[in-house]
């Protein structure tokens, strides 16, 4: 839980802190999957072009030459004129008196550009439905000349084109705040005047702008600084010399090379007259993109949501059913995160959608590196006592092995060489030893070809389990089959010691089914694999008993009851701990 809480806060800082990094991501996203809206055929722009210029005989053209094809197009049927085209100084050919009066015969719209002398037109009335607060603060226009801006049918918009983090325009505002009141932008303006609107109804709430209302036109859904997203729309276009404007509202503008600046957009360098069109088309759009206030709260409600998914997915199902429960949350964070774009609500998963990946890759990676530490801890721990393909099979599946202690009937072997002390006493150190390590790995090569597990060496004894880690079919016959085996191997090392001049040795083995705790024991910082109970002391007590009897090999009743083997029973003997004698049996041989 620990390292959830510290990767999930991690993760949330650039969503909450909205690091340049992160919007120009959730940027790229809109811009990729927002849906390309469909003309209105309201607009057409006419764009004065570098052929234009040299018909023209140079730009700027002669104003009287502009109020000409002001004329020509309200004679060809258009409905209004924008002049994307500022005029803050009068003609030096004195034709301004000809292009102001030609907009006395239709509804034309002049741009005013941002400029920061705190300078602004007159503004018009607004309602405001609200605290009044939010909004984009224009820090001054420059403004057309007063011959212009004052005629009849003549109004200006702000022809502002902020940019976002990544100087790109994409987010313009509709209205701009200034000390006196609202002035309108130049698209928004365009339709303003086409429905004969006098005032603007701007409804706020706690955050700022929610909606922008113009008579004539449905709610504007805007973000809290009152700035509709825009819908990269290629508006129908035409010339000079063909004007099909009839019915249309005509944004006119200079494409030239070096007379009006491009702008970077989405879908590349735009003049501000193709900017002002897409703004216009935008607004008219139904379901057209808009960020709303509480898309970070939603965003940041994702975010949590789905990475403590998929964490938990991995950690708790496991690593196959937990990465494919990871993989349908992605993809269904992809599937709503697309289908929300698409429908025109701006809300980013971008983010949720990296943290879901980085929390997988995490989660994955820990639970990886816990099971590799798993597999070498049971590596380290039974390689020395199982056979190495068992040792594989408990790695590739380490559920095999319940770790702590589970109640296994299992059949238990114990070794022990006779007169060990007398040996240690007449013999040096290093020749004990020698013969030891001999004795012991002829008792545990056995053991492994039976795949019994040897589970520990206490000095000269031997302690062996069969039916544990690993479910073993008939582990009573093996466990017989292993304490033959174990007499053979000590007849062979017998006769190595004697040829080295050593003494031979003796060994007694004891062998008995049953139930028993078996499992990792000990204390936290030290644990063994091994087997606690009634049958494993019996094992032990048979051993010892073979010396008395003079075998061997003692066995157990339990087990001499379920192998396939035909023993000699040899005798109802007494052992400590237990009330009544035990009957044991030996292999004829």
């Amino acid at each position: 839980m620990k390292k959830l809480l510290f990767l999930l806060a991690i993760l949330s800082l650039p969503l909450l802190f909205q690091f340049d990094a992160y919007q120009i991501l959730k940027l790229k996203t809109f811009d990729a999957f927002v849906l390309d809206g469909v003309p209105s055929n309201y607009f057409v722009v006419l764009s004065i072009t570098e052929e234009d210029v040299d018909r023209e005989g140079g730009y700027p053209l002669p104003r009287s030459r502009l109020a000409e094809i002001q004329n020509q197009l309200i004679e060809k049927g258009a409905i209004g004129v924008g002049w994307v085209i500022g005029f803050p100084h009068p003609d030096r050919l004195g034709g301004d008196k000809d292009f102001a009066y030609s907009m006395n015969f239709s509804r034309t719209v002049l741009p005013l550009f941002e400029n920061n002398n705190s300078e602004y037109p007159d503004t018009v009335g607004t309602v405001i439905l609200g605290d009044g607060t939010g909004g984009y603060t224009a820090k001054g226009t420059t403004q057309n000349i007063p011959v212009l801006k004052n005629s009849q049918w003549t109004e200006q918009g702000i022809a502002s084109a902020p940019v976002d983090v990544d100087n790109l325009v994409r987010r313009m505002p509709l209205l701009y705040r200034t000390p006196d009141g609202w002035l309108a932008a130049f698209g928004t303006q365009v339709l303003k005047s086409l429905v004969g609107a006098d005032t603007y109804v701007i409804k706020t709430n706690k955050n700022g702008i929610e909606e922008i209302r113009v008579k004539g036109l449905p709610p504007v859904k805007v973000d809290s600084l009152g700035r509709k997203w825009i819908s990269w729309i290629v508006p129908r276009e035409t010339s000079l010399q063909k004007m099909d404007v009839e019915g249309r509202f005509v944004f006119v503008g200079v494409t030239a090379a070096g007379v009006m600046p491009q702008l970077a957009t989405p879908v590349g360098l735009l003049e501000p007259h193709y900017i002002q069109a897409a703004l216009a088309e935008s607004i008219l759009q139904e379901n057209s993109p808009y960020m709303p206030d509480y898309a970070l709260a939603v965003e940041v409600l994702a975010y949590l949501t789905t990475v403590v998914i998929v964490w938990l997915s991995i950690n708790l199902l496991g690593i196959t059913w937990g990465v494919l429960v990871a993989f349908f949350c992605m993809a269904s964070t992809v599937f709503v995160g697309l289908h929300l774009i698409q429908s025109g609500l701006l809300i980013d998963v971008t983010w949720s959608l990296v943290s879901q990946f980085v929390a997988a890759s995490v989660a994955f990676y820990i639970n990886f590196r816990k099971q590799f530490k798993l597999r070498q801890q049971i590596k380290k721990q039974f390689e020395h006592y199982l056979d190495p393909r068992q040792v594989k099979q408990l790695q590739k599946n380490p559920e095999l092995l319940r770790l702590g202690g589970e109640k296994r009937y299992a059949t238990f072997l114990f070794t022990d060489v006779r007169g060990f002390t007398s040996l240690s006493e007449t013999l040096p150190p290093e020749q004990v030893t020698y013969i030891m390590n001999k004795a012991l790995t002829a008792q545990q090569k056995a053991v492994q070809k039976y795949e019994g597990m040897v589970d520990k060496y206490i000095g000269d004894a031997m302690m062996a389990i069969f039916n544990a880690p690993l479910d073993q079919a008939e582990h009573e016959n093996k466990a017989v089959e292993c304490a033959l085996e174990i007499v053979k191997n000590m007849e062979l090392l017998n006769i190595e010691l004697v040829k080295e001049g050593l003494p031979s040795i003796a060994i007694g083995i004891g062998v008995n089914t049953g139930e028993a705790v078996i499992g990792n024991m000990g204390s936290e910082q030290r644990f063994d694999y091994t087997a606690i109970g009634d049958a494993v002391n019996t094992a032990a007590r048979l051993e010892s008993a073979t010396k008395e009897q003079q075998v061997d090999i003692l066995i157990g009743e339990s087990t001499a009851n379920t192998c396939k083997y035909s023993l000699d029973f040899v005798a109802n003997i007494s052992v400590k701990g237990k009330e009544q004698p035990l009957k044991v049996y030996t292999y004829g041989f």
